[in-house]
Formats: structure tokens, C-alpha cells, sequence
């Protein structure tokens, strides 16, 4: 097994990446997402959360089918509201039952690199996350990780190399949970940076 992960700016392309990994095969339990929420575009349907401790997922109504219809919200210290599902949200959360806050910042990068993607990923990732990405990840068989990275690039995801050296250029070195997390008007302003311009 590999693990294949993408960020994602726009939740719609991380959306759509989940729905081709199982339309190609890949079964729902072996693909995750971890998205922003800062704009409150997932709300809670009034279960409880344990979003204020970032140990818990409460339940999203999602519309979707598959993996997104099991759509969670929870809050990461630096990162601020997420939605998630999947087994990368299972094991952030269940690294972080009865701990500390902050742990669940520790869980998500913790689970990252526990499945094989390296440090220094796995604090991008979560750095993409909190300025208002979404994080797609899949484990799947060998022979199909060639294809399910094209999928994730595809849809639109995010060079992680080219990214990786704006954040650094501006500063950044790794994740950073006692940041303030990302408001709206900020990931509006960070997703306006890297926009491309329209074709002439």
C-alpha cells in the first residue's frame, strides 16, 4: 500500500478528487479529507462536536455519496473548524481522545507520517489546511498509486514544491499550532495570491 495525498485550495476540486479515487475503485475507507471550515460552509446538524477540546467529530448532513456523506466537524488548535472524514480523521481524533488541546494537531501529522508521508509534508499539509485548503488522502495498492496521483492533479491540486516555496519565502518553516488560525477574509486574500490569471 502508498499513500497518495493532495491539497486542494478549493474544497469543490478536493470534492471531486474523493468522487474519481472511488469512482476508479479505491474503496471509501482507504480515502480521507481534511477541509477548512472556516467559512462555515459545513454546519453541524446538532450533534455534539467536542470541537471546542478538537478531540471529537460531530455529524455534517452532506449531500454527497461515498466517503463524503460521512462528512465530521472538528476544531485543530491552529488550524481552527475543520470537516472531515475518513480514517485520517479517525486516527487524528483517536490520538487525541482525553488529551491535551493541541493534540489534535499533533493526531493529523501524527497519522500523516504514520502512514508514510514525511515530516516536512505532513507539516505542509496541515499549514495548507489551516490557511483554508483541503487535504486529500488515499491509501491505495501499488499499481494504482500511479493513477490515483493523476487523479488528485487532475483535479486541480495544489504543487506542493511550488507552494511549499512560497510559504517558505514568506517566512514559514513548519506548522505552528499556537498561530491564530485562518479567518475568511484571510483565506480569501491567500487563495487571491496563488489565483491564476484568467487565459487572454
Amino acid at each position: 500500500m502508498k499513500t497518495i495525498t493532495g491539497l486542494f485550495d478549493d474544497y469543490t476540486d478536493a470534492s471531486s478528487a474523493v468522487s474519481a479515487l472511488e469512482a476508479t475503485g479505491v474503496p471509501s475507507n482507504d480515502i480521507s479529507i481534511v477541509s477548512n471550515n472556516a467559512d462555515d460552509r459545513h454546519s453541524n446538524n446538532g450533534a455534539a462536536t467536542g470541537a471546542e477540546s478538537g478531540a471529537g467529530l460531530g455529524a455534517v448532513v452532506g449531500g454527497a455519496g461515498g466517503l463524503l456523506t460521512g462528512l465530521g466537524i472538528m476544531a485543530i488548535p491552529g488550524v481552527g473548524p475543520v470537516v472531515a472524514a475518513g480514517w485520517l480523521a479517525a486516527t487524528a481524533v483517536g490520538a487525541v481522545a482525553g488529551a491535551v488541546a493541541g493534540g489534535a494537531a499533533g493526531g493529523l501529522i501524527g497519522a500523516l507520517t504514520a502512514s508514510g508521508v514525511s515530516e516536512d509534508d505532513a507539516n505542509f499539509f496541515a499549514e495548507g489546511v489551516r490557511r483554508g485548503g483541503s487535504l486529500v488522502t488515499a491509501k491505495v495498492d501499488d499499481d494504482l498509486a500511479r493513477e490515483a496521483e493523476a487523479i488528485l492533479k487532475r483535479s486541480n491540486w495544489i504543487d506542493p514544491s511550488q507552494r511549499k516555496a512560497a510559504y517558505n519565502e514568506q517566512g514559514w518553516t513548519r506548522f505552528d499550532e499556537t498561530l491564530d488560525p485562518y479567518g475568511p477574509e484571510q483565506i480569501e486574500q491567500e487563495r487571491d495570491r496563488y489565483r491564476r490569471p484568467p487565459a487572454a
